[in-house]
């Protein structure tokens, strides 16, 4: 994960996987090869010209290399590409470059068409659309190559930049520096030698040297400052915009005109954050599976509510979820993290998180020895009758008290439980993996427990949501954050049936996506609903249950948590 995170900041990631170049690479070598080898057959040139079967040889030398590789998506769309042109050039046909970029985009549509919901589709077609339409002369002395190469790699950083803003929300600002020392050692020097190590293996202990030196220098150029530039996701007009404008800038045009198109890229590079009034706050609960996850922010400031857990070594939810959704909103720092208790569904992205992005304050319930607690950020056991305002918002911590740690209770007794009041009154109560026995006890503290929003206890487990919670939280609408199908059952079915006896609507985010509440409104919307693609089914907005698919053959009932 470290040396991927090297390459994307660095921008030479489409290098490092089997992609187009390297697909490309291998054909061209194929038809060089054949090419000589097909002019010394005068009985072979009369049947089929050397150029043609060299450009075909080529195309099934890519297919075998990309199916050897594993036949992936990027690869797929290269050899289909490569089959599209050496078509056209057997047809005879000259058309012109964006036709015959077209009719290989028709083509790869034809055999993969949900290609196009992939950022690597439309920044390979990008690429080539942006290098075909600004390409000069054949340079002939190495003066003019080198600087051919050099516009090659700024036209490509800069008219790509618009798209790798749109589809990740960051742009390398050492991309130009990495990819003219990465391209032509990785196609040029690593990729031979890799292939060549097949018959004589002291090469691969060569190319290995050179790897490392190379990893050296992307290193070397992701540490420095600045390095990534991270920008919030814009309004679809200005990505259009921006998109257009980075395509004047690198065409060859007056620079009157080219000018304008850096004017045009300025919404893009600078959009405007849309945050909370002053006194209202906003939830953001993103599906991050099996595990909680839930963004307060107000005006000025961002909590973060658990973290998500672990799907499988080196991939958590904060590297794939989270830290992606907090860069796309602007969040530059998390002025506090707060981890309800230790379990490794509400801790397992904090990790990642807290590499990545500034944390002013980590507040948690975790034992002393815990080892998120010595990941550097300023560290405060949450216990009840701790509060605070931003903006106008007041956060009141509600449990666990003093007596309960002395008490030695078990982590999800331990549950941190935050309550977040706007200046207008409306309320959310994120309630951890808090159990029946400690909800009653809270019940019993908190004299006003009512809040419009519940994060529902434990995920909806059948050991939370007392009727004694319910009746003294009252919610207008219960969010439960549980995997698809969860193995565990969440949200249990007499549980469901209990908010549907109160009243209280429930919001699970597998059938919802990520869900947006704002005290401004007490309004809560589903991400699904609001960007509906249209292979998935509508959703019933806030019923009592929502649909949450069939669930899997169920646990013994000792076994569910």
């Amino acid at each position: 994960m470290a040396d991927w995170a090297v390459f994307r900041d660095t921008g030479v990631a489409h290098l490092l996987s089997v992609s187009g170049l390297h697909v490309t690479l291998f054909a061209w070598l194929a038809a060089a090869v054949v090419a000589p080898l097909w002019r010394r057959s005068p009985w072979l040139c009369l049947r089929l010209p050397a150029p043609t079967a060299a450009r075909w040889v080529g195309v099934v030398a890519a297919f075998a290399y990309a199916l050897f590789s594993g036949w992936g998506v990027p690869a797929q769309r290269t050899v289909l590409m490569l089959a599209a042109v050496a078509g056209l050039r057997s047809l005879q046909l000259r058309w012109p470059w964006p036709l015959v970029l077209l009719t290989a985009g028709v083509v790869v549509t034809a055999m993969d068409p949900w290609a196009v919901l992939q950022p690597g589709f439309w920044l390979s077609f990008g690429a080539v659309g942006l290098l075909m339409a600004t390409g000069g002369g054949l340079a002939r002395s190495w003066r003019a190559r080198f600087v051919a190469a050099l516009r090659t790699q700024a036209v490509a950083t800069v008219g790509l930049a618009p798209l790798s803003l749109i589809c990740f929300s960051q742009l390398s600002l050492v991309g130009l520096l990495a990819n003219l020392v990465a391209i032509p050692v990785v196609s040029f020097v690593l990729m031979p030698l890799a292939l060549l190590g097949g018959l004589a293996p002291p090469l691969w202990a060569l190319a290995a040297l050179l790897t490392q030196a190379l990893m050296a220098w992307l290193g070397w150029l992701a540490r420095w400052p600045a390095a990534v530039w991270w920008l919030p996701q814009a309004p679809v007009w200005a990505q259009g915009l921006g998109l257009l404008g980075a395509g004047l800038m690198v065409m060859r045009l007056p620079w009157r005109l080219r000018a304008a198109g850096l004017l045009m890229t300025l919404p893009l590079l600078w959009p405007a954050v849309d945050v909370p009034a002053p006194g209202e706050f906003e939830l953001l609960a993103p599906d991050v599976g099996q595990g909680n996850a839930v963004l307060v922010r107000t005006q000025g400031h961002a909590l973060l509510f658990d973290t998500g857990p672990v799907y499988a070594p080196g991939a958590d939810a904060g590297e794939r979820v989270l830290l992606p959704l907090l860069r796309s909103q602007g969040v530059q720092q998390l002025d506090m993290l707060l981890l309800s208790h230790r379990d490794t569904d509400h801790v397992g992205g904090a990790a990642a998180l807290m590499q990545a992005l500034p944390v002013a304050e980590l507040r948690s319930s975790l034992e002393a020895e815990h080892p998120l607690l010595r990941a550097g950020p300023p560290v405060r056991r949450c216990e009840a009758g701790q509060a605070w305002q931003w903006d106008g918002v007041r956060f009141e911590v509600l449990h666990p008290t003093a007596a309960d740690y002395r008490a030695g209770l078990k982590p999800n007794d331990l549950s941190c439980v935050l309550r977040v009041t706007s200046a207008g009154g409306l309320r959310a109560l994120l309630a951890g993996d808090l159990e029946a026995e400690q909800e009653r006890a809270l019940v019993r503290r908190e004299a006003d427990l009512h809040a419009d929003v519940l994060l529902v206890p434990h995920h909806g487990s059948k050991t939370s949501s007392s009727p004694e919670l319910l009746a003294a939280v009252r919610p207008a609408v219960g969010l439960v954050q549980a995997g698809y199908r969860s193995r565990f059952g969440h949200p249990a079915p007499p549980v469901l049936a209990r908010y549907q006896a109160a009243g209280i609507p429930v919001v699970a985010t597998p059938a919802c996506g990520a869900w947006q509440w704002q005290s401004a409104t007490g309004q809560g919307r589903c991400q699904r609903d609001a960007v509906r693609r249209y292979w998935q089914d509508r959703v019933a907005p806030a019923v009592n249950p929502v649909p949450m698919g069939p669930p899997l053959p169920a646990w013994p009932e000792a076994a569910l948590p």
